[in-house]
C-alpha cells in the first residue's frame, strides 16, 4: 500500500535551483514516473518568478522563517527575497524583548542565530534557564532591551548545510514585528498584491511566567495595523493550546494549532493534562481544536509517516479527519535539501545537496493540504503552480 501512494500521481521533479538563490535562479527537472509529467518547458522558472503562474490562495504557500533556505532566517532580507519569490505568507516567529518589543527570533535563546557569542560586552548575559521543561544555556531576547538587541547581527543557523546562506552572517539587524508588517504593506503596494503575516508566539507559557505576554501586544499591533478583523491576511500559530483559547477570545483573525510528531504542548504538560500531540491529532482531539481554531499545522511526518531507515510508509487519515472537523491543514516544513527529505527523495549522498523536493511536494498537494512551510519559497511556489496547471489539464 506504501508503495502505491509513492507511485501514483507524483511529480518526480528536481527544482534543481542554485545554492546561490536569486529570484532569477534557473531551474532544471527530471521525472521519475510517466503518470504525472512536469518538465522545464511546461512551467519555467522565470516564468514562475515574474508572477504569470502566481499559485491560487488554496494551498497557500509559506515563507517559513523567510527564505530561509537562502539568507538567515527571521531578517527583512529573508523575508523580502521570499516576497520576490512569490510567497503567500511569510513566517515571524516571535518572542519578547526586556522592554516588551516582539522580535522575530526562531528561539529566545539567540547564541545560534546571532553573534551575541562573540560580543564581550554582553558574555556576563550569558544563562542557563528552564525553557519548557528543558534547561537551555546561551544568551536569552528576554534579557535585553531592544535597543541592546539592535547591535547584534544575525547569523545562519545552519552553515554546514547552508554555506551559501552564510555569506550574508553579519549583515542584517533582529526586526521587530512592527518592521516585518512595515515590510509586508511595502511590497503588497509595490507588487500589487496581498501578503499575509502568519506570526508564531514561541513558549507562550514561559513568557507569562517572567510576565511579558506575548498576546497581548500581539494583538494591540495587530489591531493598531488594521489586521485584527476576520478577512485580514493574518494566521496566528502555536504549539500551546491554552493562549490560542485566549486568541480566540481576543482577535477575530484564523488561529492555528500546531501539531508535533511527538510530545505534548507544555501549558498542557504544565497544568497536568495528560493529552500529547498524538492525542490531538485524532479525531476526537481535532473536533476539540475546531472549537478555538481554524486550522492545524500539521509536522509532515503526521501525514506521511516515516520507518526507521527515513523511508515513506503509508499517508495518515489525519487531513480527512481535520477537514471533516471543518479544520484547514497547513503542512510543515518542506526543505530541499537530502538532511531534511525523506529517503525516497534523496538524490546522492551529500545531505546540503538539493534532493527531489518537487516529489514531495506533490505527494503532499496530492493528498489535500491546504498550505505549505517551506524554507525554500521559489521551489514551494513552483510545485503549488505547476498543480494548479495540471489540475486545469483535467489531471
Amino acid at each position: 500500500m506504501a508503495r502505491r501512494w509513492l507511485t501514483l500521481g507524483l511529480a518526480g521533479v528536481l527544482l534543481g535551483s542554485t545554492l546561490v538563490a536569486t529570484p532569477a535562479s534557473a531551474a532544471a527537472s527530471r521525472t521519475a514516473t510517466p503518470a504525472y509529467q512536469i518538465t522545464s518547458e511546461s512551467v519555467s522558472w522565470h516564468d514562475v518568478l515574474r508572477g504569470h503562474f502566481h499559485p491560487r490562495r488554496d494551498p497557500i504557500v509559506i515563507a517559513h522563517r523567510g527564505a530561509s533556505g537562502y539568507r538567515p532566517e527571521h531578517t527583512l532580507e529573508a523575508y523580502r527575497l521570499a516576497i520576490a519569490m512569490g510567497a503567500d505568507y511569510i513566517e515571524p516567529d516571535l518572542v519578547s524583548t526586556r522592554d516588551g518589543v516582539l522580535v522575530a527570533r526562531h528561539e529566545n535563546e539567540i547564541s545560534s542565530t546571532t553573534d551575541v557569542a562573540q560580543r564581550p560586552e554582553f558574555a556576563d548575559r550569558r544563562r542557563t534557564k528552564i525553557i519548557d521543561g528543558q534547561a537551555v544555556t546561551g544568551w536569552f531576547t528576554e534579557d535585553f532591551t531592544l535597543a541592546e538587541l539592535r547591535t547584534l547581527r544575525a547569523r545562519e543557523r545552519l552553515p554546514e548545510l547552508r554555506p551559501h546562506s552564510a555569506q550574508y552572517d553579519g549583515l542584517y539587524q533582529i526586526p521587530t514585528l512592527q518592521e516585518i508588517i512595515d515590510l509586508v504593506r511595502q511590497e503588497s503596494r509595490r507588487l500589487n498584491r496581498t501578503i499575509g503575516i502568519y506570526p508564531e508566539t514561541k513558549h507562550p507559557t514561559y513568557f507569562d511566567s517572567i510576565g511579558l505576554s506575548l498576546e497581548e501586544p500581539l494583538v494591540q499591533t495587530l489591531r493598531r495595523n488594521g489586521l485584527a478583523h476576520r478577512n485580514a491576511p493574518v494566521y496566528i500559530q502555536s504549539f500551546e493550546t491554552s493562549n490560542l483559547r485566549d486568541l480566540n477570545r481576543m482577535i477575530d483573525v484564523p488561529l492555528i494549532q500546531l501539531l508535533d510528531s511527538s510530545g505534548a504542548p507544555y501549558d498542557l504538560v504544565a497544568a497536568g493534562d495528560p493529552r500529547t500531540y498524538a492525542d490531538l491529532a485524532t479525531p476526537q482531539g481535532l473536533r476539540w481544536i475546531s472549537r478555538y481554531a481554524d486550522g492545524i499545522g500539521a509536522n509532515k511526518n503526521l501525514i506521511v509517516p516515516r520507518d526507521s531507515s527515513g523511508a515513506l510508509t503509508a499517508p495518515t487519515s489525519l487531513i480527512r479527519d481535520a477537514h471533516r472537523a471543518g479544520l484547514l491543514v497547513h503542512a510543515w516544513t518542506f526543505r530541499a535539501e537530502n538532511n531534511f527529505l525523506p529517503l525516497d527523495f534523496q538524490i546522492g549522498t551529500d545531505p546540503a545537496a538539493y534532493g527531489n523536493i518537487a516529489a514531495e511536494y506533490a505527494l503532499f498537494l496530492r493528498l489535500g493540504v491546504d498550505g505549505l512551510f517551506s524554507d525554500h519559497p521559489d521551489t514551494a511556489v513552483a510545485a503549488v503552480s505547476w498543480n494548479r496547471r495540471f489540475a486545469y489539464a483535467g489531471r
